[in-house]
């Protein structure tokens, strides 16, 4: 490996590397029960000067509206790929033919393959450690045999878990020993064909793991409980784990290899530091912290960056929390939460997505004639909670200030709108009943669902979105909190 022995060579390298000026990317996931359609969506990229974009899946229609836009595009496998991309050659030419080779030559700009999300994940039990390897050599083969070897680097998107610091300073960081060898492996295959490491870096994390983690650490304005690590002080979380990997890198002889930062960000919802104030304050901290060109201590100048994300899905899975459906910078109809300055525009405001059609203008409530005691809302309200999304009900969230009658009506509004407003959807057996009167309140907004067009995509039958144990645990949560009941755990 060569090393950047000075300050300047140093940045000079990365310069090289990476470009001085990276701009902003942003993570384009698309599990919705109502999906935005692809070409509104990359006009409010363009609109808002998104330079370049992350997708989870190769879905021919998202693809189709990239073209000749002139957006980077990281395009995804998903991790239930792997096997058969790790076990067959065939599968692996295939799928680059597919999604790749025919969309490069029809004008998307399609830089990099993301090879499984976060395999080494640890709730994932190693579940990925033996095919992440042997699928990346096999992708990485299929684009030189197709020529695009040059053009399109694959990486592995990895959760900042993969390594870690006894001491908590970034020196200090190595590679979980658990897994050191396929990622030494990994980290050497990326290196040798000069394709980047990407890591997801998410502070709101450890605030939401530990309740001792200093708030102010996670932000980017200082932090009193900062680390120093020798010459070097660390004042929010972001640089310090950041460093952490660098550290982890140089220790292993692979100090030269390009770092990008796959996902960054701040839920708006579904928790108690899940808030729009502290999701402005994060990602309009990072904004600034990256358009200074700085960098961090360990990695001077640029950082390539791709926020977390682009719009809320509510069909995301709620297991690591219920704010997993609320990450969006913009709302489910592209709508902007909040301000932020992407330091990409004239304006500096967020753009929303243009001519949105939705459903018609009406919700589904409880009758006010409807007793709480009524034997028949409870099972109606699991029923509402385990086909729709309740996760905006609960402690210290948007919709947290609302009496029992209006979380009741919020779940069955949520279905109802999910089923583009049938007038079965609002039946709940005799308990509900459709109104044109808004039932929002300020801070929480009852959706009206956007009006899908038949030709643009078509909505996905309930059951595919259930996860029986998780959709127990939402009725559970949602019953104890509609009726105030004591939550026992």
């Amino acid at each position: 490996m060569g090393w950047c022995f000075s300050p300047v060579l140093g940045v000079l390298c990365w310069v090289f590397l990476l470009g001085c000026a990276n701009g902003i990317g942003a993570n384009w996931g698309t599990q919705t029960s109502h999906p935005l359609p692809p070409s509104q969506v990359v006009q409010m990229l363009r609109d808002n000067g998104f330079q370049k974009v992350k997708l989870f899946d190769a879905e021919e229609a998202t693809l189709n509206a990239l073209k000749k836009t002139g957006i980077q595009v990281m395009v995804g496998i998903p991790n239930d790929m792997l096997f058969t991309l790790a076990s067959n050659f065939k599968a692996a030419e295939k799928w680059v033919s597919k999604n790749i080779s025919g969309f490069v030559s029809d004008g998307v700009d399609i830089r990099y393959v993301a090879v499984g999300n976060e395999p080494f994940l640890q709730t994932y039990n190693g579940s990925f450690l033996q095919t992440t390897f042997p699928a990346l050599q096999n992708i990485q083969a299929a684009l030189i045999k197709a020529g695009l070897s040059k053009q399109v680097k694959v990486t592995v998107p990895l959760n900042a878990d993969v390594y870690q610091s006894p001491s908590g300073k970034p020196s200090d960081g190595d590679f979980r020993d658990d897994i050191r060898q396929p990622m030494l492996s990994i980290v050497k295959f990326l290196s040798d064909n000069g394709a980047p490491f990407t890591v997801n870096i998410y502070p709101f994390i450890s605030l939401y793991s530990d309740a001792n983690f200093p708030v102010d650490y996670a932000f980017f304005d200082g932090s009193s409980s900062g680390v120093v690590d020798g010459n070097a002080a660390y004042g929010n979380m972001f640089d310090a784990n950041h460093d952490t990997l660098i550290w982890a890198l140089q220790k292993n002889g692979f100090g030269n290899v390009p770092v990008i930062v796959g996902e960054i960000g701040w839920p708006t919802d579904g928790d108690m530091n899940a808030n729009l104030q502290y999701a402005q304050k994060f990602n309009q901290g990072f904004m600034n912290h990256i358009s200074s060109g700085r960098g961090t201590p360990m990695r001077p100048g640029a950082i390539d960056a791709y926020l977390f994300s682009l719009i809320d899905e509510d069909e995301k899975s709620i297991q690591p929390g219920n704010f997993e459906r609320h990450w969006g910078v913009f709302s489910y109809d592209g709508l902007p939460k909040y301000q932020l300055n992407l330091k990409t525009t004239n304006t500096g405001a967020l753009v929303r997505v243009r001519n949105v059609k939705y459903l018609d203008k009406q919700w589904c409530v409880l009758k006010p004639s409807v007793s709480l005691n009524n034997p028949k809302v409870a099972d109606s309200i699991s029923y509402a909670c385990g086909n729709a999304d309740c996760t905006s009900l609960g402690y210290k969230t948007s919709c947290g200030d609302m009496d029992s009658r209006g979380n009741i009506s919020y779940a069955f509004n949520s279905y109802y709108q999910k089923s583009d407003q049938e007038d079965v959807a609002c039946g709940f057996d005799g308990l509900a009943t459709i109104t044109d009167m808004d039932p929002s309140t300020a801070s929480c907004r009852f959706k009206i669902m956007i009006d899908v067009d038949s030709g643009t995509t078509s909505i996905r039958p309930l059951h595919q979105f259930r996860e029986q144990s998780l959709g127990f645990l939402l009725v559970f949560f949602c019953i104890t909190l509609l009726f105030d009941m004591p939550l026992i755990v």
